[in-house]
């Protein structure tokens, strides 16, 4: 009696908290931490890349030297950023992550725009290779902070609608933010690494 009871109550627990949302916020929820742990992958091997390619077009760049002390000083920037999956609650630490990101962005362009002043540097098999890696790293970095975006839009709608609102505010979940979402069609365009530069700017 008392097995077939707990058995009942079990089923009834179950059957609410299905009809009121809560296994599809754990889906979602679960989603935007997958896909955040994705980009951070891709972050984490462009800051690997990084001190290969800056050791690799050191030796040309004899009269360049700001430019591989601002790449180096801003993947260091990235370095001293710790950020995981459960910092995504975070906004101070995420803007932070954010802006070391943007600052190693910025100064890798630069980089890749004055090597095109180097012919030597351009024909050096290990350094096309780098390149390329990064080239790739770019892209997948842009895809996945796309899937982020539309990871979190989907959670946030979700937990705004009805039932799913309450539940929610029970179990103490709560809109995400999302880090890029003002600049959503950029993040979700693959960004062009260029190799090379007009004739007029390359002398």
């Amino acid at each position: 009696m008392i097995l077939t009871a707990r058995w009942l109550f079990a089923s009834l627990l179950a059957l609410l908290l299905t009809g009121c949302g809560y296994n599809q916020i754990q889906t979602l929820d679960e989603q935007v931490k997958a896909t955040w742990s994705q980009a951070l992958n891709q972050y984490e091997r462009r800051a690997d890349l990084v001190p290969k390619l800056v050791s690799s077009v050191d030796a040309y760049m004899k009269q360049e030297r700001r430019v591989l002390t601002d790449v180096t000083e801003a993947r260091a920037k990235v370095g001293q950023i710790n950020v995981s999956i459960n910092d995504l609650d975070d906004p101070a630490l995420m803007q932070r992550f954010n802006q070391a990101q943007g600052e190693l962005s910025s100064a890798l362009s630069r980089l890749m725009a004055v090597s095109e002043s180097y012919p030597d540097l351009k024909s050096d098999g290990v350094v096309r290779d780098l390149m390329t890696q990064l080239e790739g790293t770019e892209n997948r970095i842009a895809t996945e902070r796309g899937r982020f975006v539309q990871a979190v839009q989907a959670y946030n709608q979700f937990i705004r609608q009805f039932p799913a609102v309450i539940t929610a505010k029970v179990m103490g979940y709560k809109v995400k933010d999302n880090y890029g979402v003002e600049r959503q069609s950029e993040i979700m365009r693959n960004p062009e690494v260029r190799f090379d530069m007009p004739a007029d700017k390359a002398n």
